[in-house]
Formats: C-alpha cells, structure tokens, sequence
C-alpha cells in the first residue's frame, strides 16, 4: 500500500543521508518530491531517480527557500527538514562562529523553511518533521553546539504543532541515534586520528554502547518519517520520536 499517493512533499537536505532516503521512501510510497539542498550532481541523481524536482540552494538563504517553494508549484503536503551540521566543539573553547554557524543550520534553517511552508501547508493541512537527534536529550561535551541545536530544534516544534493545529497541521520531530551516514562517517574519523585507530574501529566501539549493537541505516530513520508524514499518525502532533536503538541506555556514555 501506498501511504502518500497523491501528496507533494519538499525535502530539505536530500542529497545525502536521511534526507536522500526519506526523499526516496516517499517517493516509493506516491508522494511528489523536491529535493532541496546542497550536493550538486548527487541531488541532480536522486531527482532524476525519483522523478521529482532538484532544488540547489541553502536553507539559511530566503531567496534558496522560496526558490524550492516555487518549485511545489502551489501544492505541499509534507515538509521534511533533514539538513543539518555538526562540528565538534567543547563549551570552554566553543567558537562563536561555530555556534552561530551550527545554530544557523540546524535551527534558523528549519524555521524559516517551515515559515515559508505553512502558507501552503494551511490550505489542506499537512504535516512537518523535523529531524532532531537524541543529542538533544542526553548531550556530550564534545558537540555543545549541535546538542544545543537539536534540544531547539525540539522546542521548536512543539511551539509549531500548536500553533498549526487549528491549520490541521501537524508537526513533530525525529530524534535519531547512531546513523550511518557521511555525517556519523565525519565523526568517527575524527574519533579515530584523536585515538590512533581506525573509523572502522571506532563505528564499532560505537556500536557495542548501543542496545541493539549496531547503528540505523538512514532508510530506517526515513520510514519513521514516512509514519509521521502519513495518515497513520493522523493524531500525533507535538511529538518527537526517538530511535536510537537504545542508545540511550547507561552503558552509552556520549551521546549522537
């Protein structure tokens, strides 16, 4: 069964990552998709794989958003917000310009996209989710910025879904774990020049802290994405859902 037949969905940050696989699920499940982004000919591909539309712009830049809300051609039904950055920092020695870089991506990009979306999304209603991380609830010293981010990116949310609820506009989070992307890719070889190991190594040491053992696949975190945009949480909104496989359990000690 498809679940987004007949639906127009606008999927920031889909070159890569959860966003390239939430871009392609919907597609899979009938909805019509713009791809919005950075990536160059990465998100060329995934459009014309799809049969949706590339956008090429930033979600920091309103002249990019309106670009990728033209493209929609007037009908959107779904918003995603899957870009995002991460730069490791420690709060004593945290850059400001890494605080409002991060802040500006991961926080100011979500809201001005969804600004710009609700127009649209209030004309039949619609649902929105944002891709936060499980950092928002259980932070690491070494990601300050990022954490900060997705605790707002949260906050946020809640603030829409009431907001858009006599819209019948829905909105909630997503708060991975562990995903195996080229973010979490980032990560581990940073992990691993510090420790004189192997990002290989460190994904595995990763892994052992996680009560499943292993991280997502992206195609895991976009199926959670799929439900939320769905009919089949028809009466969820406000919400974040976490899967981080357990990582969250004592045994891990940092968090996504």
């Amino acid at each position: 069964m498809r679940r987004l037949d007949g639906r127009h969905a606008l999927v920031t940050g889909a070159a890569t990552g959860i966003g390239r696989a939430t871009a392609e699920l919907f597609a899979r499940h009938g909805a019509r998709v713009v791809a919005f982004g950075f990536g160059g000919s990465l998100l060329d591909e995934l459009a014309s794989a799809i049969g949706g539309r590339a956008v090429h712009g930033d979600v920091t830049q309103q002249a990019d958003i309106d670009a990728a809300l033209r493209a929609c051609d007037g009908q959107l039904d779904i918003v995603v917000n899957a870009a995002g950055i991460i730069t490791p920092d420690r709060p004593e020695t945290i850059a400001d310009e890494v605080w409002a870089k991060t802040f500006a991506v991961n926080v100011t990009g979500t809201m001005m996209v969804c600004r710009a979306a609700l127009p649209l999304l209030q004309r039949r209603g619609g649902a929105v989710v944002n891709v936060a991380s499980v950092a928002a609830f259980n932070a690491s010293p070494d990601s300050a910025s990022y954490a900060a981010s997705k605790a707002a990116v949260v906050s946020y949310t809640r603030s829409l879904a009431y907001a858009g609820g006599r819209y019948g506009v829905r909105a909630n989070a997503v708060a991975p774990g562990w995903v195996r992307t080229p973010m979490s890719e980032y990560e581990m070889q940073l992990a691993a020049d510090k420790n004189d190991t192997t990002a290989e190594i460190e994904f595995a040491a990763t892994a052992g802290r996680i009560a499943l053992g292993r991280m997502a696949q992206p195609e895991e975190i976009a199926a959670c994405c799929l439900f939320l945009a769905s009919n089949e949480s028809s009466f969820v909104t406000g919400a974040t859902l976490v899967a981080d496989g357990g990582g969250r359990a004592p045994v891990q000690s940092r968090a996504v």
